[in-house]
């Protein structure tokens, strides 16, 4: 029951926030409801007992694409003063396809037939992903690595050369 309430809250938080984001007309706005998007998206994964996916929704993109937004809002000078033009011009093709796209999800919802399984005890998932990248993965998890270095590398090398000419 609890968690009932607890799962709707954050269903609350995440579309609203959303909403929040898709339809504030002031950028600073918008990009301080993505972290209520964010959060509510991480609850969702905590709920599921998806302890790894959550801390890493938590460290990519709220400690990481997020606080990058925020900065490159908040350092670009007269960004909250811009007037987005023609706001108007897609709300009715935009309406009709979210009816659209709502009454397929509500149809689909309906007509399937649910399998509910008995509700196990979760358990945590970051012991077996370790294990796994500290075992039977090592080899792609390193050669992942050394692609991440080789890129982060070309980048510096690519932005010093644009700065000397």
């Amino acid at each position: 029951m609890v968690a009932t309430i607890i799962f709707y809250a954050l269903a609350v938080l995440t579309v609203g926030s959303s909403c929040m984001v898709a339809f504030s007309r002031n950028i600073v706005y918008s990009t301080f409801a993505l972290l209520g998007a964010f959060m509510g998206v991480v609850g969702v994964y905590i709920l599921l007992a998806a302890d790894f996916v959550a801390m890493v929704q938590l460290l990519v993109y709220v400690g990481g694409i997020l606080v990058l937004t925020i900065f490159a809002v908040m350092l670009t000078q007269g960004i909250a003063d811009v007037t987005v033009s023609n706001r108007t011009v897609g709300l009715v093709p935009a309406l009709a396809i979210i009816t659209i796209a709502g009454a397929v999800m509500a149809y689909a919802i309906e007509r399937t037939h649910w399998h509910l399984v008995p509700a196990r005890t979760p358990a945590p998932t970051t012991y077996g992903i370790g294990n796994a990248f500290l075992g039977d993965y090592v080899l792609p998890f390193e050669i992942a690595s050394l692609v991440l270095l080789a890129a982060l590398i070309g980048a510096i090398v690519i932005s010093r050369h644009e700065a000397r000419e």
